[in-house]
């Protein structure tokens, strides 16, 4: 984390607890800009997209959505913030499902305007989706990269589910497990499609491979607006 997050105190999961926020405080974080941990919207219209920033948010690092700040660093506020407010958390109760806790700040910008800073906590229950189905509670899960939300793929998400319950993985390293540290050796990463090929295995069996080996701790997952990759020893960070 960078800028203010690191004089903020971290919770246990990681991501920094917010305080009460001063305009001083706020500008001193809209001058970050977006990224991992920050969005900004100058209003609440179209609530059903915005929600993928809170789901992406809870399904990742956690970060703060701010409405009432513009992509261009200004800080506007909007004119009718308890409006604004019922609308995203109508919103969030509406198309987040399972549900996701936040907390919200109002910051004053004039007597007239204010900046809307909701708070997400990295969600200890993992996936979180946009709901598009009512009836089966099923819709898309979104992640967090860099200043973008994007949906989670079929790997992302069974990482996530494999998270949450916390079991013990084992695996067996076999010729195909061989093959892969082989690639990554050479190549540096590996996508899903990469393995099924090299592999010449179903692409089923390649995904719940790289989705043991990730969940074994063996590898890590980078999300990507393509496809996702899984980096090599060498070039994966931390």
């Amino acid at each position: 984390m960078t800028g203010i997050f690191k004089s903020l105190k971290p919770l246990a999961s990681g991501f920094p607890m917010i305080p009460p926020l001063d305009l001083k405080a706020l500008k001193a974080l809209v001058r970050q800009g977006e990224g991992t941990h920050l969005e900004f919207k100058l209003k609440a219209a179209h609530p059903e997209k915005i929600v993928r920033e809170v789901v992406a948010f809870a399904n990742t690092e956690g970060g703060l959505l701010l409405v009432g700040v513009g992509d261009d660093k200004s800080v506007p506020g909007v004119k009718f913030p308890d409006e604004e407010e019922y609308t995203l958390t109508r919103a969030i109760a509406k198309y987040c499902y399972p549900e996701i806790s936040y907390s919200l700040q109002k910051v004053a910008v004039t007597d007239e305007r204010e900046v809307l800073v909701f708070s997400i906590l990295p969600s200890d229950n993992k996936p979180h989706f946009v709901i598009e189905d009512f009836t089966n509670h099923t819709g898309r899960a979104y992640v967090r990269i860099a200043d973008k939300s994007v949906q989670a793929s079929r790997e992302v998400k069974e990482v996530l589910k494999g998270e949450r319950k916390g079991r013990n993985v084992r695996f067996g390293y076999g010729d195909k497990e061989r093959l892969l540290m082989q690639y990554l050796a050479q190549h540096g990463k590996i996508t899903v499609s990469q393995f099924t090929t090299a592999a010449n295995i179903p692409r089923n069996l390649a995904s719940r491979t790289l989705v043991l080996l990730v969940l074994a701790h063996v590898l890590k997952i980078q999300p990507d607006e393509t496809e996702d990759f899984l980096p090599g020893a060498e070039t994966q960070e931390g």
